[in-house]
């Protein structure tokens, strides 16, 4: 997939990039398989804001993704590629033999009328899912499951990928993206290759309207608010933050403090932590 560039005809226009989405197959969406997406505005069940900076933003409707990847000995058919404007990757429409369509997150190199299947005996193919424990050692995978028939967890995004190391017992030794090793149980689904649209990440926006089209609000730096509103403003011109280390607007420490649990009952899973 290339970048597109454009000429400076005006100020937004000079430096914005898109993406040329040639495998896209510019089929309309399947409408049994949308459902409704309502606006939060950031904000909880009471009206209280919980997640700044958001609001706003174009239409879209949710398509409903299989993550369980759970329709065991039923081969499918990859009908289309198509957007999805709730995720950087692109989904694949598949029509499965016994009439059923499901969408599934499109791996790279996956082409329209390639055939998938799900489950144990499944060919080691781009897209096809299979237990961790049936995957050969060096494969990549993507869309891994944590808990077995929870559906996929980790590696969803564009261009995410993990890499199976080795076995141990009933444990499967999974390297991922961030550099972490961890041990994911053999009965968990993944699926083979890599999530496609990986030039995702390339992409200037080039003007604040298109990340408003996203539906994310202007974000202020503390450093130039007042001391009531945030632990970096105050001080004359220019100042520096005054604190040890940088806070969150209510004064907790921010950038680079560790938030995991250490008593987590998943930390005896990691092997190694992620790459500094």
């Amino acid at each position: 997939m290339a970048i597109k560039h454009y000429k400076p005809t005006t100020n937004g226009r000079r430096g914005m990039t898109t993406l040329v989405n040639d495998e896209l197959t510019g089929a309309k969406p399947t409408k049994s398989l949308l459902k409704t997406k309502s606006k939060t505005g950031g904000r909880n069940n009471q009206g209280k804001m919980t997640v700044r900076h958001i609001g706003g933003g174009a239409k879209r409707k949710y398509r409903m993704i299989d993550y369980k990847r759970n329709k065991i000995g039923v081969t499918g058919r990859v009908a289309s590629i198509e957007y999805d404007p709730n995720r950087s990757a692109n989904i694949a429409l598949i029509n499965y033999k016994d009439g059923e369509k499901r969408y599934i997150i499109a791996p790279n190199g996956l082409q329209v009328g390639a055939i998938i299947e799900n489950g144990e005996g499944a060919d080691i193919k781009v897209g096809n899912a299979l237990p961790l424990s049936n995957i050969p050692v060096g494969t990549t995978i993507h869309c891994i499951e944590l808990q077995p028939g929870k559906g996929a967890e980790l590696c969803r995004s564009a261009g995410a990928s993990a890499q199976i190391l080795g076995r141990e017992g009933k444990y499967v030794m999974v390297r991922l993206q961030s550099g972490e090793t961890r041990l994911i149980l053999g009965t968990c689904m993944a699926t083979v290759g890599v999530v496609g649209n990986e030039d995702y990440k390339l992409v200037n926006l080039g003007k604040a309207g298109r990340k408003r089209h996203m539906g994310i609000r202007p974000t202020n730096r503390g450093s130039v608010m007042n001391p009531n509103d945030h632990p970096h403003g105050g001080g004359e011109g220019r100042a520096p933050i005054g604190r040890k280390s940088p806070m969150t607007p209510w004064g907790k420490p921010a950038l680079g403090v560790k938030t995991r649990k250490s008593k987590k009952k998943s930390e005896r899973l990691i092997v190694s932590r992620k790459a500094k």
